[in-house]
């Protein structure tokens, strides 16, 4: 047996929050096989991953996947989508195959895709164990958007096949209930959980302490929200992202503290965000308040939003209040509320010891 096991993992680059699922269970894999040799394949930036998956790894920045076409953090391009799946499904069988030989090359001894279904579909001509992991799956999304649309079933079904032919798709609660499925396995929410280090924020800002921090993200898909045109709430200051270039008088550039993104959101008196695996599993993992805005389009949205809803405080408010800025009475709403109790990640542990498991297996 070789005493370094390979494990290459594909992590789609449509938003941080596949990230979010794969690199807790990835951090806890290397507890369980410290020897893990690791490859990543993604387009998500080299930096990002660094920050959330520990040790050494292989990068390879490709994308394993479309996911959707957007135009921003929350509005699909069905028409763009829909033909970047029709060239991605023309000659598939060619396309496998070119996938099956490099796989190859690499030589892993498992393929783990959160949750790009060509590495699957490639692994299995490779004869490569594999699995999937994620709370979703885009034969439903694609479903969801373009499955009324000429030659969709065509797609659907080769999608549907890469993933059915996978040993496991691990789906993290909460996830869609991905009933086509046969191989599916249900496991408890994945998430990492951060340190507060509130009172050294509190010392960096110069604040008096009774301040409210509130961390606003997108979850890492392009765009910003108008900050600019937010009114200023007394005793508010908003941590937001340097990309966004905002010159809000009470913001805060959060690359700035030089602190850990888990350790900002535990520190945070709320998050605001659009609905998305890793913000709200992340939030409820650190007991953190969560005003989200509506996006009733994404299939995933009312799983997301049930399970937030009933194992975390929250509260929901239209687009226009969140590019408008005018949200502040549910802010005090949710502050004025009991705090609510810390989920526990338990879906990590779970997958962990379930790749563990294949991997030494098939090493």
């Amino acid at each position: 047996m070789d005493n370094h096991p390979h494990l290459l993992v594909s992590i789609t680059a449509h938003g941080f929050g596949h990230v979010a699922q794969v690199a807790p269970v990835i951090n806890a894999l290397r507890e369980l096989v410290p020897e893990l040799q690791l490859t990543v394949h993604s387009a998500v930036p080299l930096t990002h991953l660094r920050s959330r998956i520990r040790g050494p790894f292989e990068y390879l920045r490709e994308s394993g996947d479309i996911g959707m076409v957007m135009s921003s953090a929350m509005d699909v391009r069905v028409t763009e989508s829909a033909v970047a799946y029709q060239t991605l499904h023309h000659e598939w069988g060619i396309k496998v195959g070119n996938e099956a030989r490099a796989l190859k090359e690499i030589a892993p001894d498992f393929v783990l895709s959160n949750v790009g279904y060509l590495p699957l579909a490639a692994a299995h001509l490779a004869g490569i164990p594999c699995a999937a992991l994620c709370s979703l799956n885009w034969a439903d999304v694609y479903a969801h958007y373009c499955g009324r649309l000429s030659g969709a079933h065509h797609v659907i079904e080769q999608i549907g096949h890469a993933y059915g032919h996978a040993e496991a798709f691990l789906q993290p609660a909460p996830s869609m209930p991905m009933l086509d499925l046969p191989n599916r396995i249900a496991l408890g929410p994945v998430a990492e959980t951060g340190i507060s280090r509130r009172a050294e924020i509190v010392q960096l800002l110069g604040l008096t302490g009774d301040e409210k921090l509130v961390l606003v993200s997108l979850g890492g898909v392009a765009g910003r929200l108008p900050m600019e045109d937010w009114p200023r709430i007394p005793g508010v200051r908003w941590l937001v992202s340097a990309n966004w270039h905002v010159s809000h008088p009470d913001a805060v550039v959060l690359e700035s503290l030089e602190m850990d993104f888990r350790d900002l959101l535990a520190s945070a008196d709320a998050l605001i965000c659009k609905p998305g695996y890793g913000s709200f599993v992340e939030a409820a993992c650190n007991g953190v308040p969560v005003l989200f805005v509506s996006r009733d389009d994404w299939p995933e949205t009312p799983y997301l939003t049930d399970w937030l809803q009933t194992n975390a405080l929250s509260q929901q408010v239209t687009r226009t209040q969140l590019e408008s800025g005018n949200f502040g009475a549910e802010l005090e709403w949710l502050w004025s509320r009991p705090a609510s109790t810390p989920v526990r990640p338990t879906g990590v542990a779970q997958a962990a010891d379930w790749l563990a498991g294949r991997l030494l297996a098939w090493s």
